[in-house]
């Protein structure tokens, strides 16, 4: 692909640089009530906090999320590498296989996630009475980012075997 990337592949890098850098935050943030849990566990200064162990499972929750989402996006995911030279072509036509197992997996993520996130709508957090769908809803859209995040590779991949550049 020559001259600009277009307004497809820059969609893809603004909200991937935005995914890394709440990425980054989440796991800032979830420093916080960590610490507070530790710190109050061996000390009298600080009051035992019951809502930093409902907090941290959630931001945990979602820094997974947002960390499986910008994986794909950088193609991150476990990866065998059963010939050490192998064609371009080769390498897109397995690269294929992989992401259409990712598709199985971010169609799974998007449909029962949505499920999922139906069933906690009217529902609250027993600690921090957070509405359950605000974390519920990461499944979906995992689920979601991943499919607009492969149509890209897949893109570059029928590109290599059809023999141009990907």
């Amino acid at each position: 692909m020559t001259g600009s990337p277009g307004v497809w592949r820059s969609l893809t890098a603004a909200c991937h640089q935005i995914l890394s850098f709440l990425l980054c935050v989440s796991v800032l943030i979830l420093v916080i009530p960590v610490t507070l849990q530790i710190f109050s566990r061996f000390t009298a200064i600080i009051p035992h906090y019951i809502w930093t162990e409902e907090m941290a499972r959630f931001l945990f929750v979602w820094m997974v999320m947002i960390g499986a989402m910008v994986g794909v996006r950088e193609s991150a995911h476990f990866d065998v590498d059963l010939w050490s030279h192998k064609s371009p072509r080769l390498t897109a036509g397995i690269n294929l296989i992989s992401r259409f197992a990712i598709l199985v997996f971010a169609l799974t993520f998007l449909f029962a996630g949505w499920e999922f996130t139906l069933f906690g709508w009217n529902r609250i957090s027993e600690l921090a009475e957070l509405p359950l769908w605000m974390i519920h809803i990461a499944w979906p859209l995992t689920g979601f980012v991943w499919i607009v995040f492969l149509g890209e590779q897949v893109v570059d991949d029928f590109r290599t075997l059809a023999g141009g550049q990907g």
